[in-house]
């Protein structure tokens, strides 16, 4: 391939099987990834990337954003909360409030599961300042494990999520060929002041701060490899200038969810992203063109 656009090789055989009825689609998990920015001094924001182990089932090798699934407890009335409500949240995802603080709650967690940094505060105008330290780390890993779900994380530590620190960015759906599916809502935030990044992901082997612009200008030379919504999203964020102005964008993003959709013709898969025409790909037996 010219570019970076990651597929399945058994994409194909798959989109088969689902055109002759013989494969059901799986329903897609509620997910929530976070594009984490911090400014520079005069190159504009750069995002925090990760890239998935080729082991990973889903998405191998590919770069990626921190994120993940939602946990089963993630809409636990009892997660303390600041920002706006979630009945808010609900309107601004299209989702019912319990669904919404999920989301939300997932955004955060993950955040802090695959990359140490954790949005919430000990007060509803507050953010930690620093999250390194063994008894952090202990957290962190009961985290993973689900040994600690987030509402009791932050009880324990005495801190409040802090939502308005997100902004809602985009959804995508996985294709209903994928034995693994996500409906995945993209969020953008800033890096707390006082707070880094930490290589803590057990589903990545790198990671990475780029500019927008500069990794997209990687994929295009083939030398990074991502999924459709990682470089669409990275291609919406490199006009702004600075992690703010693009937090403040953020409430005018359309949320309409984007599905691939894929339909054989002569033998040949077609895959299409409405909306995303770089995207339409035509995959013979050999692979993709």
């Amino acid at each position: 391939m010219a570019d970076g656009q990651w597929y399945h090789p058994e994409w194909l055989d798959r989109v088969r099987a689902l055109a002759a009825g013989e494969l059901t689609p799986a329903r897609p998990r509620p997910a929530a990834t976070v594009m984490l920015l911090r400014d520079t001094p005069a190159a504009g924001p750069e995002v925090h990337m990760l890239r998935r182990r080729t082991s990973m089932p889903f998405a191998g090798g590919a770069y990626a954003y921190p994120g993940g699934g939602v946990d089963p407890r993630d809409d636990d009335r009892d997660v303390r909360w600041a920002g706006p409500p979630r009945s808010a949240w609900a309107a601004r995802l299209g989702l019912d409030e319990s669904a919404a603080q999920a989301m939300v709650c997932a955004a955060v967690r993950e955040t802090y599961e695959e990359a140490g940094v954790l949005l919430a505060g000990p007060s509803p105008d507050t953010v930690v300042g620093d999250t390194t330290g063994d008894d952090w780390e202990a957290d962190r890993e009961a985290l993973v494990a689900r040994e600690l779900s987030f509402a009791e994380f932050l009880d324990r530590r005495g801190l409040v999520l802090r939502s308005d620190l997100l902004g809602a960015w985009a959804r995508w759906i996985t294709p209903e060929f994928e034995p693994r599916r996500y409906d995945t809502c993209f969020f953008v935030a800033a890096l707390p002041e006082g707070q880094r990044t930490r290589d803590v992901s057990t589903e990545a082997d790198r990671t990475v701060w780029l500019r927008p612009a500069a990794a997209a200008a990687r994929y295009d030379r083939g030398e990074l490899g991502m999924m459709p919504p990682t470089i669409a999203t990275l291609r919406q964020l490199a006009p702004y200038a600075t992690a703010a102005a693009a937090l403040a964008a953020a409430p005018g993003r359309d949320l309409t969810p984007v599905v691939a959709e894929a339909r054989l013709e002569d033998g040949e898969l077609v895959l299409v992203w409405p909306g995303h025409d770089e995207f339409t790909q035509h995959i013979g037996t050999g692979g993709a063109a």
